[in-house]
């Protein structure tokens, strides 16, 4: 059996309907992991499972906003009586800022909707997957991965997206957090920071002329990341080869940090 063999298992992905949250899921699910794909869009949700049909893993949608903490409880409770349990839990919903508005200018409001999805989701999610897999630990089946979307906006100073900065580098530090907490449960937690990934909240960005004239040479590897590159790390993280693999910030750029 390969080590990356995900035959059993089963994975939550917020925001799973769609770019880089469809990656994951499409990649995990070819490697027999079973995929509950919660998003606020029931159409969106049923075209993501679509592209799985014929996966060897089985595939479940439910509706979901991860800012609401009793939708959240729902829909883990509905991917437990679906699949029994649940292995890994990829908080990756999220919203972008969009750079359009000086820090001095924002609102309460933009302040708040943006901490309510991007950070407040992730405990809501996190908190329920948590409880699941420690439950289940104290049971004597230790295992469970905790995986956070982050960005690069958490390493780099990013002009006009303070508040969406300051959700993702509080993601790295909850990952942290809960890495040193959970992993007498078996539980492993780490944040994955994506680079410039072609998706619908960067479309607009990546359709002008000027910022890829300005970011394209920055890139080493010459070219915006798919969703589809997000497949290997997902599979890496949620077999038993990452088991002592924990409260790290994998950084999925192309080399553009380092360059």
């Amino acid at each position: 059996m390969s080590i990356f063999d995900l035959t059993g298992r089963t994975a939550v992905i917020t925001g799973g309907n769609g770019g880089i949250g469809l990656g994951i899921a499409q990649a995990l699910n070819a490697q027999g992991c079973n995929v509950s794909i919660w998003g606020r869009n029931g159409d969106k949700n049923r075209s993501a499972a679509a592209t799985m049909s014929a996966g060897p893993g089985r595939v479940h949608t439910q509706i979901c906003d991860v800012s609401d903490p009793a939708s959240v409880k729902a829909a883990m409770k509905a991917t437990l009586d679906t699949f029994g349990r649940v292995d890994g839990c990829f908080a990756n919903a999220g919203i972008g800022g969009g750079g359009r508005r000086a820090f001095i200018d924002r609102t309460e409001e933009e302040w708040r909707k943006m901490f309510a999805t991007n950070l407040d989701g992730v405990f809501h999610v996190f908190q329920a997957a948590a409880r699941h897999m420690t439950e289940r630990a104290d049971a004597g089946d230790k295992f469970g991965r905790l995986v956070a979307t982050s960005s690069l906006a958490s390493l780099f100073g990013t002009a006009r997206n303070e508040h969406y900065a300051g959700t993702k580098a509080a993601l790295n530090a909850l990952c942290r957090a809960l890495a040193v907490e959970l992993a007498r449960y078996g539980v492993t937690a780490n944040a994955i920071l994506p680079g410039w990934i072609k998706s619908d909240m960067t479309s607009g960005l990546m359709a002008n002329d000027k910022f890829v004239a300005n970011v394209m040479p920055r890139i080493p590897v010459r070219r915006f990341g798919e969703p589809s590159d997000f497949g290997g790390i997902a599979v890496y993280i949620m077999s038993q080869a990452s088991s002592y693999h924990t409260a790290d910030c994998f950084v999925i750029d192309g080399g553009y940090t380092a360059f």
